[in-house]
């Protein structure tokens, strides 16, 4: 075998090799991590003219292929764990996790059936079963672990459909959509992620099937809205397949009241999807657990683990309520899933996966709960709650800093709003943040999120790293406030 790019096999070349390439890339991790910069500050345009897909005929051989990417992708990454990293969903992810990378990488375990990841298919199921035992489901193992939080959307947005077909007699599986499909609808709240619109349309319904429900002042579901727009629904012969709640929109981490959506769903018979993919860090919280009050009423649930679980991406999960729905989607495979081994008890994954060969990555989470056990794992989540809370009140007490709405997970959105523009429109004040956050990244010092709130642009913290402070924050405003003036003296 060529000395280039050997397997990975038990043969001493392949082991020599592998060492080898892991101890490269590891030093090379170590040197990245203490960058004193977050970013080196290459736009778009830098970036497209350094970066050239020049292949040798050849190869270069393992080492100069990982110099290559150390120089052209590491070095000018986003260091995701610095203190001034605070744009997106997008955690530091445990040690342990990196860990439980090298492992999934090396095995390369498939998880479409048992006899291609044995032990890594119990893992997951066990983990299943101790998800939905958190969400106070009953004892079963209906789940299925996912790329994240827009797949479990469409899974939960596909069952629904079929679901409610099914009730009329027909099955989407085997037949297709039937009719005129104009009438059929799915609400969500106007804060609700994207991937309802983007999923609906996969699914044929289209964005016109997706009807969009008030938020209150704190960015949820209004609950009196959301029966007006259900009677009305009803008087105009629509027919509503589900209600997708959100516990935690991206912006301002708001969780919908669960309980009461769950109730009116109930009288009207319509199966309810959370989309918990960032609120349900929580389940596992010991000071604000009881935010996901009525979780365990609705019939599916998204959570994400690379998100405030800290995992590596991708890490996500899907749970249903009631495992006889998994009949909606079930197809059997000679080749993967055979009547003969399940009659003999093996586990199939398969079928309850829109994926077919799926990456093993239930490993990350069972290994981080392994080694930081519940209550270590409950305070690095509460952390970033209780900090949003702090950073929000120090907002408050500084007169060039305005808050736009009061933190419900861990994140902060306010602007910056200096002495010298009381008298500037909304619209100068939107496009002074604008360059801030831009100004910021460009330089490398921090990135901070832009968005929008109630038709307000604003800044955002989302502050999901552990390891920051309260202090750190306080810099990170000052890095704001000096980087407004320095725009301001221009």
């Amino acid at each position: 075998m060529s000395e280039l790019n050997p397997i990975l096999a038990a043969s001493n070349e392949s082991i020599e090799a592998y060492q080898q390439a892991i101890a490269q890339t590891s030093e090379a991790v170590v040197n990245w991590l203490q960058q004193p910069y977050m970013y080196q500050g290459k736009t778009v345009a830098e970036l497209r003219e350094r970066i050239a897909l020049d292949f040798n005929p050849q190869g270069l051989g393992n080492q100069a292929a990982i110099e290559r990417a150390i120089e052209l992708f590491l070095k000018d990454s986003l260091l995701v764990h610095h203190p001034q990293c605070v744009a997106h969903l997008h955690c530091p992810s445990l040690v342990v996790s990196q860990a439980a990378e090298v492992l999934i990488n090396a095995t390369n375990q498939s998880m479409d059936s048992w006899d291609q990841s044995p032990s890594a298919t119990i893992i997951e199921v066990k983990l299943i079963e101790w998800l939905r035992a958190q969400v106070g489901y009953t004892a079963g193992d209906a789940g299925v672990f996912t790329s994240g939080g827009t797949q479990s959307n469409l899974m939960g947005l596909m069952l629904a459909r079929d679901a409610f077909f099914k009730r009329q007699g027909h099955s989407v599986q085997q037949d297709g959509l039937p009719g005129d499909l104009k009438k059929i609808k799915v609400f969500c709240s106007e804060n609700a992620h994207f991937s309802v619109q983007k999923n609906m349309a996969l699914m044929g319904l289209g964005y016109r099937s997706v009807t969009l429900v008030k938020t209150d002042e704190f960015a949820r579901m209004d609950v009196n809205d959301l029966k007006a727009k259900l009677a009305e629904a009803q008087a105009n012969g629509e027919q509503v397949l589900a209600i997708v709640a959100t516990a935690g929109t991206t912006d301002a981490g708001a969780i919908d009241p669960l309980r009461e959506i769950a109730g009116i769903a109930a009288e009207h018979n319509t199966w309810v999807h959370v989309d918990a993919a960032w609120g349900g860090a929580l389940l596992l919280s010991e000071k604000y657990r009881d935010y996901l009050d009525g979780l365990e009423l609705v019939d599916s649930v998204t959570l994400d683990f690379h998100k405030q679980y800290f995992q590596t991406i991708s890490c996500g999960a899907f749970l249903l309520k009631d495992a006889r729905h998994y009949e909606l989607m079930r197809y059997q495979a000679a080749y993967l899933n055979s009547e003969f081994d399940e009659a003999a008890g093996v586990p199939n994954l398969v079928s309850k996966s829109l994926q077919t060969t799926r990456r093993f990555d239930a490993l990350k989470l069972w290994m981080g709960l392994e080694a930081l056990g519940q209550k270590q794992y409950a305070a690095i989540i509460d952390h970033g709650v209780t900090l949003a809370q702090q950073v929000a009140q120090y907002v408050t007490e500084e007169a060039d800093l305005e808050l736009v709405m009061q933190p419900q997970l861990a994140s902060v959105l306010y602007r910056y709003r200096p002495a010298q523009m009381a008298n500037s429109s909304d619209a100068d004040i939107a496009l002074f943040n604008q360059k801030i956050g831009d100004a910021l990244l460009e330089s490398g010092r921090a990135n901070v999120g832009v968005t929008e709130s109630n038709g307000v642009t604003c800044l955002k913290l989302t502050l999901l790293n552990p390891t920051v402070t309260l202090e750190d924050i306080k810099i990170l405003l000052a890095l704001v406030a000096k980087t407004g003036q320095e725009l301001l003296a221009k």
